[in-house]
């Protein structure tokens, strides 16, 4: 007699479901794009799309925009103090040089100092034992932040270290993303409680589906030690950036060595974090050195997130395209770019500029491969040379501008990136800096497969289907 029911509950269903998620998304400032992918994962994925909304789409940074934005106020306005004489003048600074920083002045609400020393680390052994002896040699304090920390060979004797160090008195206080690090199991973690390190996982919300989000995650990777060392850049703490695991082969990517005014920068976005994440501020007298003059290299710390009412990195991205006159060289493990940043990529190959893109090959994960290869065909049209990193897995994050303009850091060229996590970077305005770079990148292609213009536009409809199709889930991916 009610064999009408079940479908007709179904379609109800259906229909709340579906209204009050478009209410939600269509109330949101997001991306246009963003919007329609969920509404498509809605439609075709009737109840999971709903639930996948819920894990992945809703932006519950409220809560942690308060906590962040009162840690600010009380902390950022002493940097400057510490750091006066070693604030940039822009009358050193190059015309493309001096927008570039006006621009992360503008967004970060960071300043570019001088007389800093940075380092390149490209090869992951040499920047692991630079750690370790910064570490070694730590005296009064060791701060680290970091999204992925595996308990491997590694990850295991990195953390034996700390607890010896904390066990001689040096504090230690260590954070880490509840996602990224998920396999850090509390048989892990004990000993370095029982050390007395202090321990806290970012969690970007309060209740337990914000706890499994994949989205507003803390993708950075910092370590500050004594206020005075620092490091920054693309690695995690992994077996696999040692190039152990087969699965990935060989692992290329880029990290950075401070010293120097900047290091209280990176100093500063830790403490924020502590703050957002313990509710407990970490000392000015004990932890805020005033900086020595280490090196001669120009360099302003840009952190970015989805707090912030602007796109820290889609900002300086779309920038520093529009910026280049001669060339620009942007290497990077995920590109799944906006449309804005292809159109951007775009012109400045129109306007003569070499543009030269270094991407991941057949060990990236398939499907950010497949959306990021939707935007090849504007690009070779336009003039643009890619190449895709075959001898292993691609994880650096690094752009150059003519020569004299240098990004490093943990954002890739992605929605994620510039949209959903909490992303830091170095900005260099130096000439040195930018040809080590360069010549790395050099390097690297020569162990990469061309993109041939030629053979791009032959190939199958099948291919041009996972493209697009991937494509149309790019702002979620």
């Amino acid at each position: 007699m009610f064999n009408w029911l079940p479908g007709t509950l179904a379609v109800i269903s259906f229909v709340l479901q579906f209204s009050l998620v478009s209410v939600v998304l269509l109330t949101k400032r997001r991306q246009e794009t963003a919007t329609v992918a969920w509404i498509i994962t809605i439609i075709t994925l009737p109840y999971i799309g709903a639930i996948l909304y819920l894990i992945f789409g809703i932006n519950r940074v409220e809560s942690t925009v308060k906590h962040r934005l009162r840690a600010w106020r009380r902390l950022s306005h002493r940097l400057p103090e510490l750091s006066e004489r070693h604030l940039l003048d822009s009358d050193r600074l190059t015309p493309l040089q001096s927008n570039m920083a006006k621009v992360a002045t503008r967004l970060a609400e960071s300043r570019p100092t001088m007389h800093n020393r940075v380092d390149l680390l490209h090869d992951a052994g040499i920047a692991f034992d630079e750690i370790e002896t910064a570490i070694r040699n730590a005296r009064a304090t060791i701060h680290l932040e970091y999204y992925i920390w595996q308990p491997d060979k590694i990850g295991t004797r990195l953390r034996d270290l700390l607890i010896e160090k904390a066990r001689a008195g040096v504090k230690v206080r260590f954070l880490y993303d509840s996602i990224g690090s998920l396999r850090l199991s509390r048989r892990f973690i004990a000993p370095m409680r029982e050390a007395g390190i202090e321990i806290s996982a970012f969690v970007p919300g309060r209740g337990w589906l914000e706890s499994w989000s994949l989205n507003l995650r803390n993708h950075r990777k910092i370590i500050i030690v004594d206020g005075e060392i620092g490091f920054t850049g693309g690695m995690n703490v992994g077996d696999e950036y040692l190039s152990r695991v087969p699965h990935f082969g060989h692992w290329s990517d880029t990290h950075l060595r401070l010293m120097g005014p900047s290091v209280l920068q990176l100093q500063m976005i830790f403490a924020e974090d502590w703050h957002c994440a313990t509710g407990r501020e970490i000392s000015w007298q004990d932890d805020f050195p005033r900086p020595e003059t280490h090196g001669h290299v120009e360099a302003q710390v840009v952190s970015g997130g989805p707090h912030m009412e602007d796109s820290v990195f889609q900002a300086l991205f779309f920038a520093a395209i529009n910026e280049a006159r001669h060339h620009i060289t942007i290497t990077t493990g995920y590109f799944v770019p906006t449309n804005a940043l292809v159109v951007a990529l775009e012109c400045a190959a129109v306007r003569g500029v070499k543009v030269r893109l270094l991407l991941s090959g057949a060990k990236g994960y398939w499907y950010t491969r497949m959306a990021g290869r939707s935007s090849y065909s504007p690009l070779l049209r336009a003039g643009a040379e890619i190449w895709e990193y075959n001898r292993g897995y691609l994880h650096s994050k690094t752009l150059t501008l003519d020569g004299e303009y240098s990004l490093v850091g943990s954002p890739n060229f992605d929605s994620r990136s510039v949209f959903l996590n909490f992303e830091v970077a170095v900005a260099m305005y130096d000439k040195g800096i930018a040809e080590q770079l360069n010549s790395q990148f050099e390097i690297d292609v020569r162990q990469a497969e061309p993109i041939e213009k030629s053979l791009w536009f032959k190939r199958s409809r099948w291919q041009k289907l996972q493209e697009n199709w991937a494509r149309m889930f790019a702002p979620i991916l």
